[in-house]
């Protein structure tokens, strides 16, 4: 027999509260460095011990409660597994908003190099130099996450770490664009 239903899930020795935030909900670190394979074990088994049909003998309002919980560990699962998401959210939970669509100002290097590669992009013709080019913003990606992840996690800079988290977020957008190029030409 399944135990009465509430707001708070028993799991395993401790209870899920709704309102958690999603590191706590997941029972890991407030982190930026995660264990993605341990991140995705913790997933499935939370889905299991909210999933719906487990509650079906507590009749449907218990089951209705257990879609809204598969709904929130999803959604922390969404946050959590993508590293941008994660570092906006831990930005957020230590009081450094992102505000990307309010606060657009970047430091003139930046946006330097963001009007190179767009000309670069709007130039390539060939799919050897959109590749280079999808190659070269990889790099500068993997670089900017090992500088992310030493913000939040060694110096706890949130606000050092939202405007680098802005900047991703335009890198992200231009590496989708990139993206689209190299589909377009067949690849």
């Amino acid at each position: 027999m399944v135990a009465p239903f509430c707001w708070a899930i028993p799991v395993g020795i401790h209870y899920m509260k709704l309102d958690s935030d999603d590191f706590e909900l997941f029972g890991i670190p407030r982190r930026f460095a995660q264990d993605r394979p341990m991140l995705d074990k913790r997933w499935r088994e939370l889905q299991s011990d909210v999933h719906p049909d487990r509650f079906a003998v507590e009749g449907a309002a218990a089951q209705r409660v257990a879609m809204q919980w598969a709904v929130r560990v999803n959604e922390a699962y969404q946050r959590l597994k993508d590293p941008l998401q994660r570092a906006a959210y831990l930005c957020e939970f230590h009081g450094a908003g992102i505000d990307a669509e309010s606060n657009t100002a970047m430091p003139g290097g930046f946006l330097m190099q963001q009007m190179e590669w767009r000309e670069a992009l709007d130039d390539a013709a060939a799919l050897d130099s959109v590749e280079a080019l999808a190659a070269e913003v990889a790099a500068h990606q993997k670089a900017a996450f090992e500088q992310l992840a030493a913000t939040i996690d060694d110096q706890q800079n949130f606000i050092a770490a939202a405007q680098q988290v802005r900047a991703l977020m335009f890198v992200a957008r231009f590496a989708d664009d990139v993206d689209r190029r190299l589909e377009s030409l067949g690849h």
